[in-house]
This record gives structure tokens, C-alpha cells and sequence, in this order.
């Protein structure tokens, strides 16, 4: 059940931007842990979060109002090998570009990819690991 936040000026994205962002990177993210065909368990378990925050708020070391995007995906341990990580990153970056109408943000978008630690992934009072996370995923399969 994995989260994605995305850090962005507020004018960065188009006004109708949130909805398909959450969704295309959903899916992206699915792809790259390899899930062929997302269900339920999926799909209303993955949060995405846009943040549009006031571009005074965004800065780099060299300037204010800098027109930077973090996008930060949170999983559960294992679940992304080398090559889901640099799928996922390549896809998101080039997500965040499209919607954005800006084919320079590639420059400007960063990825992180973080991985809870074993049992530090909690939902509904349980704290999931590795041997939860596969009960839950058998459970989803009957």
C-alpha cells in the first residue's frame, strides 16, 4: 500500500492537474512493483497527495520561487527492485513534464524513493511487515 506525495509550486500544474497526476502515477508506480492488473486492493489503498504550495514557498541554495517538483514514493520493503526504481523514476519525471507543459521540468523534478523499515507500515492499528504484507496479498487473492 504504497504513498506518493508531490511537493510542487501551486501554479506549476494546470487547475484540473491533481486528479490525473494521482492516477498516472499510481499506475506507474504499480507498473514498476509489477502488478499486471491492479484490484480493489490496490487501487483504494495507494495514496497520492498533491501539495501545491505558494511558489514563495519553493526554493533553491541559487533562488527563490524556484519552479522545482518532489515527488516522493513511500513502499513497503521490497516491493521495488533495481529496475522498478529506475523505471519509476524515469516515468514519474516524465509524468510530472506532460502535466506540467514543460518539457525542461526534467531538470527541475526530483524522485524519492524511500522504503519503510520491516514493520514500520501501519494501517488500521496493525504495523505490516514483510510476513503481514503477504498474508494481506493472499487474502486479496481468494
Amino acid at each position: 500500500m504504497p504513498m506518493i506525495d508531490v511537493y510542487a509550486p501551486a501554479d506549476l500544474f494546470p487547475p484540473d492537474a491533481d486528479r490525473p497526476l494521482a492516477a498516472r502515477l499510481t499506475a506507474a508506480l504499480l507498473r514498476a512493483e509489477g502488478v499486471a492488473d491492479p484490484g480493489p486492493a490496490h487501487l483504494h489503498n495507494t495514496g497520492a497527495y498533491v501539495h501545491r504550495m505558494p511558489a514563495s514557498a519553493v526554493h533553491t541554495a541559487a533562488t527563490d520561487g524556484a519552479r522545482t517538483v518532489r515527488v516522493q514514493v513511500l513502499t513497503p520493503p521490497g516491493v521495488l527492485d533495481r529496475e522498478g526504481q529506475r523505471s519509476l523514476v524515469k516515468e514519474v519525471t516524465a509524468i510530472v513534464a506532460d502535466l506540467a507543459q514543460d518539457q525542461t521540468q526534467p531538470a527541475r523534478t526530483w524522485v524519492l524513493l524511500t522504503e519503510a523499515a520491516e514493520g514500520g507500515w501501519g494501517i488500521a492499528g496493525t504495523a505490516y511487515g514483510q510476513e503481514e504484507f503477504a498474508a494481506l496479498a493472499a487474502q486479496a487473492r481468494t
